[in-house]
């Protein structure tokens, strides 16, 4: 994996060879945990969870890098900006008490081992919610990523609250089946 370059890295992602992703996070983990960290004024949970969105991102999209168009780095820098952008906007709309957390300002970088098991667990999560049904994954994505709330949603959907809510249930409880089955 060492030897090859950073485009036919992303191809092998493409494919979900885990490898290839381990591979691009030990080459720019660094370089994206810096730029997360002064993105969000030295929170270190916030960067952390920032990193995973990241290399969820990465595991779960169909890359769209052409190396033709430019370097492979400052594609992936556009997509680190991407994230934390989203991942701000979802904190403006219902932000939370990070003053509970204790933040130091000086970069530790946090142990790779325990940032590519809590990535590998997120990839679960995205491979798990890949064989929920399309309306499914809309309801989850709505709620738990972009931060709508269950009447947004509902008016998105021009369908009842409660339908909402069924359906999101029933989505969580697919969600749940299929971690379980991974897991066993």
């Amino acid at each position: 994996m060492k030897k090859k370059t950073d485009a036919a890295l992303i191809k092998l992602v493409n494919k979900k060879h885990r490898p290839a992703l381990e591979e691009l996070y030990e080459r720019y983990i660094k370089l994206i945990y810096s730029v997360v960290l002064k993105f969000c004024n030295g929170n270190e949970e916030v960067a952390k969870e920032m990193v995973q969105l990241i290399f969820l991102k990465l595991w779960t999209m169909k890359s769209s890098y052409d190396p033709s168009k430019g370097k492979f780095v400052n594609w992936l820098l556009t997509i680190v900006r991407n994230v934390c952008i989203d991942y701000i906007r979802k904190e403006k709309k219902h932000p939370q008490d990070y003053g509970k957390y204790e933040t130091d300002t000086t970069i530790n970088l946090a142990d790779p081992t325990d940032t590519i098991g809590e990535n590998i667990k997120g990839i679960e999560i995205a491979n798990a919610k890949n064989k929920l049904s399309a309306s499914q994954r809309r309801v989850i994505d709505l709620l738990y990523w972009e931060g709508y709330s269950l009447t947004e949603i509902a008016k998105m959907e021009n369908a009842p609250v409660g339908t909402i809510k069924s359906r999101l249930y029933q989505s969580l409880k697919q969600l749940r089946k299929h971690l379980e089955l991974e897991g066993s």
